[in-house]
């Protein structure tokens, strides 16, 4: 099968795909209930383009029509739409910061709920809950991990990962301030590293859509790492808005590193702990 382009440089060309990805994005708001109508346009091709090769389609109406009468294309799509690049102590400077510049305050909390928004498959979920033992403070956090996709979710509650990982993993752990041996939390077993149970005993993991879902606690803490970055900026600004209705006043957010509070409309509700991890505090 010849691949289709998607943008081809044939002006006609490219604003019939733009058309057709405009109501493939309205079928699956209107069929599911998924909006990704404001998630940023050139990702969004490049996904659906691979999704439509991946079920031998020629054109995006195909694939529109496909997933309207097979729900598991459509969780195919899901898969592709959602972004679930991660990995374990991502970032290590960032959980040095979170040590230095969270840690303390947290230390004054009788009681700790943190958000972690977009889990993806559970990696970053895990890694805070290693550092807050390691902080003596996971006894007393309840983590909330939450994601758009349910399959993505299961993988994160059954703490199985890549055994050929680890060692990056390890990596990242040492860096980002780890105080024991890594392998104390994991077991080994064929090719997968299974995770403490113990872990997971203070983290529930749901169902959340950060586009169309209402605030559901009021939290001391919302991690929401290089998820926004895949948002355009009036969803940004959105979000924006659930976090700092989810947020207690001198509660943190942290972000990713290309993701910033500045030029919202809440840029002066916080205070800057480090500007270069992008870990705020709420003062307003």
């Amino acid at each position: 099968m010849p691949p289709a382009v998607i943008d081809g440089g044939d002006p006609a060309r490219d604003e019939l795909s733009a058309l057709e990805i405009e109501l493939l994005l309205e079928a699956v708001y209107r069929r599911y209930g998924f909006d990704f109508r404001e998630y940023a346009p050139a990702s969004l091709k490049r996904r659906v383009w691979r999704r439509m090769h991946a079920e031998n389609l020629t054109t995006v109406t195909q694939l529109q029509d496909r997933l309207l009468h097979d729900t598991a294309c459509m969780e195919r799509l899901l898969l592709d739409l959602s972004i679930n690049v991660t990995s374990m102590f991502r970032d290590p400077s960032f959980y040095v910061a979170f040590r230095d510049q969270v840690v303390p305050s947290l230390r004054t909390y009788p009681f700790t709920r943190i958000w972690c928004a977009g889990c993806s498959t559970g990696e970053e979920v895990y890694s805070l809950a290693i550092l807050l033992r390691e902080e003596g403070l996971y006894d007393r956090t309840r983590i909330y991990a939450t994601d758009i996709n349910e399959q993505v979710l299961a993988a994160a509650r059954a703490g199985v990962f890549p055994i050929d990982k680890m060692k990056q993993y390890t990596q990242n752990y040492i860096r980002g301030g780890g105080t024991r041996e890594f392998s104390e939390y994991y077991v080994a077993a064929y090719d997968g590293a299974r995770f403490s149970r113990s872990l997971t005993e203070n983290i529930v993991f749901a169902q959340h859509n950060l586009v169309s879902d209402r605030a559901f606690n009021e939290f001391n803490v919302i991690v929401c790492r290089n998820v926004m970055i895949y948002f355009d900026k009036a969803l940004q600004n959105r979000v924006h808005r659930l976090f700092h209705e989810s947020l207690d006043t001198f509660g943190v957010l942290a972000l990713g590193h290309k993701e910033s509070v500045a030029f919202t409309p809440f840029a002066d509700s916080y205070d800057v702990l480090d500007a270069a991890e992008r870990i705020y505090r709420k003062i307003a």
